[in-house]
């Protein structure tokens, strides 16, 4: 009963401010002193429109063209375009505010027309640093009717009424001011608490002191600690008293520890692997059979592991904790590849294990220290079996290739030396008790009904 007389309270508050406010305009709306004022924003508004603004624009844009300026005073140039003509108009109102009052001219109608221009100012500023379309254009909707309602004094009334309406939740009074308080500040201080956190990573990024993992590990450290404090900062500026979300943030707790447990165990274990410095951006690992490539991206939750296709797989920490991983630069570079050779039997296998080291030697991205080798490792069924032994430090550019290259130059040198590469083959030895006759018979059916031709 009590939340319909104050709707009602506040409608007949808003039906009375906005009947004075119409029946004084209607009244001394056509007034030399109120015709002035109107004559006035209008020509100030053409003459920022037409004049101004193009002018401030073109200004505005070659001083953002200067090469010598850094980007962090490029940006707020950028930005101010957009502004500059409300900016200006602005501006020439506070002027023609100021010369009226000092001839005693009225400025009502001025002063409400800088009043919402100095609230839509305010807001354009606020929302450029605002990327997504949508929630940008939300906030400014949403500040442009606090401004308006504050200025015809309906603020008061319309923050009564929202408050007015209530839930008692343990020890907490939820009404839907209380939920707007809510929402405003914790997007407030986590979109600042974010903001810091990219600053942070840029000058991190751009530090040639500090490791990979230690950038990385930095970075995810001062952004939970930022998160947590905008949460702090958020709840308390919203009228929350912690101590009385003792009871729900321990149920929250059980719920996370069984609901998300794989989630948070992927937060962890991607500290841990920052901590001891297992796995760095710039890695090359591989994990099984199929995901190997350099890693590209540590996240909170995920590797981003990039393989010589261009393949990007987004890898759990968990799996990094718990499976082996083969880290090829981990604590060195240097990475050893084999490579297996068949010749025949009949070639010269000394000559052929030096031409093998010999074009190994050629290759750029072979090491000369360790030398390549070529050792002999046993007699097939149709060759003998060598292979070839090649150190190369930059496995982040891939093995395939360097192994192509290698067997290109064996393939020339082989051909130079006269060094066969075997083929497969079977030699069939008959031995039988039959009589010439039956051998023949055997192979007359063995035949085909060409070779008979």
């Amino acid at each position: 009963m009590n939340d319909t007389i104050d709707l009602h309270s506040y409608v007949n508050s808003a039906q009375q401010s906005l009947s004075e406010l119409w029946l004084h305009l209607s009244d001394n709306l056509f007034d030399t002193a109120n015709a002035t004022q109107i004559v006035i924003i209008v020509a100030i508004f053409i003459l920022v429109k037409f004049l101004i603004q193009p002018r401030l624009i073109v200004l505005l844009s070659n001083a953002a063209k200067n090469t010598l300026l850094p980007y962090s005073i490029k940006k707020p140039i950028f930005a101010l375009r957009t502004i500059s003509g409300d900016l200006a108009w602005l501006i020439l109102q506070k002027m023609a505010i100021g010369i009226a009052v000092a001839f005693e001219h009225p400025v009502g109608i001025l002063t409400i027309v800088t009043s919402l221009l100095t609230a839509w100012v305010i807001i354009r500023m606020v929302t450029l640093l605002v990327q997504n379309r949508t929630l940008s254009l939300s906030i400014s909707i949403f500040a442009w009717s606090i401004a308006a309602l504050n200025i015809f004094g309906l603020l008061d009334p319309t923050i009564e009424l929202l408050d007015s309406w209530f839930v008692v939740i343990g020890e907490v009074r939820v009404s839907p001011l209380f939920a707007l308080k809510i929402i405003i500040f914790t997007w407030l201080f986590f979109w600042v608490a974010n903001s810091i956190s990219d600053v942070i990573e840029k000058m991190l990024g751009r530090s040639k002191s500090l490791t990979p993992s230690i950038r990385v590990l930095t970075v995810k450290l001062s952004t939970f600690t930022l998160y947590a404090i905008a949460f702090i900062i958020a709840t308390s500026a919203a009228g929350i008293d912690l101590t009385a979300l003792a009871v729900f943030t321990g149920a929250l707790g059980v719920g996370l520890g069984f609901g998300l447990q794989k989630i948070f165990s992927n937060l962890v274990s991607g500290i841990l692997l920052l901590m001891d410095k297992a796995i760095k951006p710039g890695d090359v690992i591989s994990i099984g059979q199929d995901s190997f490539g350099w890693v590209n991206y540590l996240g909170a939750r995920y590797v981003s592991v990039i393989t010589r296709d261009g393949i990007e797989y987004l890898i759990p920490n968990e799996e990094l904790i718990t499976q082996r991983v083969e880290n090829w630069s981990y604590s060195d570079d240097k990475v050893r590849l084999r490579i297996a050779i068949g010749i025949a039997y009949k070639s010269d296998v000394r000559k052929a294990m030096q031409l093998t080291i010999d074009s190994a030697n050629e290759v750029e991205r072979v090491l000369k220290d360790p030398e390549p080798r070529c050792q002999l490792r046993g007699f097939g069924d149709s060759s003998v079996d060598l292979e070839l032994r090649i150190w190369i430090d930059d496995p982040i550019n891939g093995r395939a290739n360097v192994i192509s290259d290698v067997l290109l130059n064996v393939w020339d040198k082989f051909h130079e030396h006269d060094i066969k590469i075997p083929f497969p083959q079977r030699d069939l030895h008959i031995n039988t008790v039959l009589e010439q006759e039956r051998i023949a018979d055997v192979v007359e059916q063995m035949r085909t009904p060409d070779d008979k031709q």
